[in-house]
């Protein structure tokens, strides 16, 4: 498993609050959602999920005949475990 990207005293502050914002809701956050509403970027999802503190699943949304896809993110235990090292 990659080793996640720690900040010198811990987790770097933007992405403790995305896995944060991920404890928060658990059945999963919308990627527009997080980056919509608190202004993560696409970037900082893609790194939590690769380092294995998050983990996310593409879900088909149909809304009045349209439909489209999005991102459902959730934290991983791994990324409880970063965030109970304070």
């Amino acid at each position: 498993m990659p080793t996640p990207r720690l900040h010198r005293r811990g987790l770097q502050p933007t992405r403790r609050r995305a896995l944060e914002l991920r404890v928060s809701c658990p059945d999963g956050a919308t990627d527009t959602l997080l980056m919509a509403t608190h202004g993560l970027t696409t970037e900082m999802l893609v790194d939590l999920i690769r380092d294995g503190l998050a983990t996310g699943r593409t879900e088909q949304l149909v809304i009045a005949g349209h439909t489209g896809k999005i991102m459902r993110v959730w934290i991983t235990e791994a990324g409880r475990r970063v965030l109970a090292k304070r």
